[in-house]
């Protein structure tokens, strides 16, 4: 990619849909732990611990390279985002409890990522690292993700007429944005692309399949009701590959890096669909829960 378009649009483009993912946030998404404790907490155990292990131990069985390996591990700890409510609320998942885990995710990631991340270049860079995540670089990576959530949450609060208006527009920004960078990750890197995703393909496939799979079961064997495992394996399941990738192509300057994200993203909203199709047949959610998943959604706007 040309380096105008790295070090400048990309961070710009990513801060545009972390505005919009602010717009869809309150105050009271991050008081709403309280209601939903176990949830919750189950949710960012899966998020932080079991995910980030899984991913490590992807990389080890699958013998990945260094800058791939590094690319899964920076995926593994990017959070969720709007995509993953929409999710929730196609397919019957607590739409309060996904928000409400959005939010906190988004804080959490914004100091959790880059140790993850720095960890991972030690680990697999193996003294001939290439890339490096210092402390300038961490407050890049804070900056990218806490100050516009906080701004869209500022103009939701002060603008509520002007945030209707911007929802959409910033949604289909944010899916044209994602497209654009998988495609531009994709032609950077074209000589070795089929290299990349032999490398990658399954392993990020399993990736998307294992996320999911344990947000939704882990909070069942811990008896959280259906609708709230739903929430938590969309939340889980559905990484912010968009931040990954901008992430890996601005403060990392590595397109390999991005490469595990960009393979990810063609597999996570077909996963997704059918793991949502597959919950509606093996877990179907009665009309009256369904009833107050509708009611919830509409308290939150």
């Amino acid at each position: 990619m040309d380096s105008g378009i790295i070090t400048i649009l990309l961070p710009l483009a990513l801060a545009i849909i972390m505005v919009g993912l602010g717009l869809e946030l309150t105050p009271k998404d991050f008081a709403r732990v309280t209601k939903h404790p176990k949830a919750v907490l189950v949710a960012l155990f899966c998020q932080l611990v079991l995910l980030v292990g899984i991913a490590f131990i992807i990389c080890k069985v699958f013998v990945l390279p260094p800058l791939l390996a590094v690319g899964l591990m920076l995926l593994a700890a990017s959070p969720g985002g709007s995509t993953a409510n929409l999710f929730s609320y196609l397919f019957k998942g607590d739409l309060a409890l996904n928000i409400t885990l959005t939010a906190i995710n988004s804080v959490i990631a914004a100091l959790t990522l880059p140790l993850i991340v720095n960890f991972s270049i030690a680990h697999f860079m193996q003294g001939d690292q290439q890339i490096s995540l210092q402390f300038g670089k961490i407050l890049q990576v804070f900056g990218i993700i806490i100050i516009p959530v906080c701004i869209g949450m500022v103009i939701r609060h002060y603008a509520p007429l002007l945030t209707e208006k911007l929802n959409k527009p910033l949604r289909i920004f944010a899916v044209t944005f994602l497209i654009l960078i998988i495609i531009g990750a994709i032609v950077s890197e074209r000589a070795n692309i089929m290299t990349y995703l032999t490398q990658v393909g399954f392993a990020t496939a399993l990736f998307c399949i294992l996320s999911l799979s344990i947000g939704y079961f882990v909070p069942r064997l811990m008896r959280i009701n259906s609708q709230q495992a739903r929430a938590c394996a969309f939340e889980i399941g559905i990484h912010n590959s968009t931040l990954a990738m901008t992430i890996a192509l601005t403060v990392l300057a590595n397109s390999t890096v991005a490469m595990p994200a960009a393979v990810y993203s063609i597999f996570m909203y077909i996963f997704a669909a059918l793991f949502g199709v597959l919950l509606n047949k093996i877990s179907p959610i009665k009309d009256v829960n369904a009833l107050n998943n509708v009611h919830t959604a509409s308290e939150i706007k």
